[in-house]
């Protein structure tokens, strides 16, 4: 396909991630106007957010797997289609209860479509660009952060909280247009995205354990960060958006940064990356009670988290085992999980530690995280783990025994044994 229509497409792409984040996050800055039209407890429309995150790491897994055998644009096309649906059912449910069942609608269309979107980027270059390709699909995530969520919270106070969500499902439309249109119809068995470039087993689980790791110490820090600025920072109330904004720049710039050096040599943006995030939330630690050194460091760890998200994606296709899309799937769903323990880690540390504590917790979880990473976390540990997960996910083709026969299988294994003679 032509140059400028894998960039159209790419562009597309990144704004599917962008609008996905939106709609996810979207609730948090409108808790209370959403509270009062429906007349339930803020804690209630909290769930909104609990709800969606549970159903994207329950469902990321299956549906791919149910999904496997249909064409990248037709199922990108559909799921954002389905986006379009629920997010639209949103802006007129009249209960809670409806309004739940819409957002998990929207919640398992999220599962898929963060599985397939990075392969079937990639699959739009070639494979050289693949690390710089990931990190510009994973942009439209930051940018969600830092523009989308503050303008479709200022929207929804103005306006209503329903013309926010009615704005994004109308982006929803353009984004589902151009991917419709520009999207090539590729099988999702072809191309050199389908499958790991250098399936490596052992990585590939380490990859998994890490991002659940280093992304629960992320949000362990950043769950309270509000309550950090304001009574260890010394920073007013009214100081927190701006600072917020501040890291959320910080992120977007590390995107940008990491898609520049990736593809020479991902491994170690990981582990600097992964470094740069534990030193960062250690000086806040010591030093958040200094203001212009609480700024520096939040936005330093804004930058690094954003940096390591992108590396994970690209080196998903590098290692995966097997399909790729299921391998994205499953560390999608491991961000998910660290996610929400992260979030549970904050809750449970705040009222006997103090807020304080969350940033020396974050740090810790990460520090564990290079450690497994930079030194290769024990090959025999991880393949313990990794026969235990193969068994149980075969039937999701993460040795390619499903249609690739027994030929790829052993394929892969005498690959795997080159790799341990070298």
């Amino acid at each position: 396909m032509g140059h400028r229509r894998a960039v159209g497409a790419l562009i597309g792409l990144s704004g599917g991630t962008f609008l996905y984040t939106t709609a996810e996050a979207l609730p948090i800055g409108l808790l209370l106007p959403m509270a009062t039209d429906l007349a339930v407890s803020p804690s209630q429309v909290g769930m909104l957010v609990t709800a969606y995150g549970a159903v994207v790491v329950v469902a990321s897994i299956p549906l791919t797997a149910l999904a496997r055998r249909v064409p990248r644009r037709l199922l990108l096309s559909a799921l954002l289609a389905g986006f379009v649906v629920s997010t639209a059912t949103t802006v007129f449910a009249s209960t809670f209860t409806l309004l739940l069942t819409a957002r998990m609608a929207t919640a398992a269309t999220h599962a898929l479509f963060w599985a397939v979107v990075v392969p079937a980027a990639a699959e739009l270059f070639r494979p050289g660009l693949r690390g710089r390709v990931v990190a510009i699909v994973f942009a439209g995530g930051n940018v969600a952060l830092v523009l989308g969520v503050p303008a479709g919270t200022w929207l929804g106070e103005r306006a209503g909280w329903r013309v926010s969500f009615l704005a994004v499902a109308g982006l929803g439309a353009i984004t589902l247009v151009a991917v419709a249109s520009l999207l090539p119809s590729t099988p999702p068995n072809q191309g050199h995205a389908a499958r790991g470039a250098a399936p490596d087993i052992y990585r590939f689980w380490l990859l998994v354990a890490v991002a659940v790791l280093t992304t629960a110490g992320a949000i362990v820090a950043y769950t309270y960060v509000a309550l950090f600025v304001t009574e260890v920072s010394g920073f007013s109330a009214s100081s927190v958006g701006a600072i917020l904004l501040a890291r959320g720049v910080a992120s977007v710039l590390g995107i940008l940064a990491v898609g520049a050096v990736v593809d020479r040599s991902p491994w170690l943006v990981l582990i600097a990356t992964i470094a740069l995030q534990s030193v960062a939330l250690l000086g806040l630690y010591t030093l958040g009670h200094r203001p212009t050194a609480a700024v520096g460091l939040l936005a330093l760890a804004g930058l690094a988290f954003a940096a390591f998200t992108a590396t994970l994606g690209g080196l998903v296709l590098q290692v995966a085992p097997g399909r790729s899309d299921l391998a994205a799937a499953t560390v999608s769903a491991a961000v998910n999980v660290g996610i929400t323990g992260g979030a549970l880690v904050a809750g449970l540390a705040l009222p006997s530690h103090g807020v304080h504590s969350t940033v020396l917790i974050g740090a810790l979880l990460g520090v564990v995280a290079l450690i497994m990473v930079a030194g290769g976390f024990s090959r025999r540990v991880i393949g313990a783990y990794a026969v235990e997960g193969t068994i149980a996910l075969g039937r999701f083709d993460y040795e390619g025994t499903t249609e690739s026969g027994s030929t790829d299988t052993h394929h892969h294994r005498a690959a795997a044994h080159d790799r341990e003679a070298r």
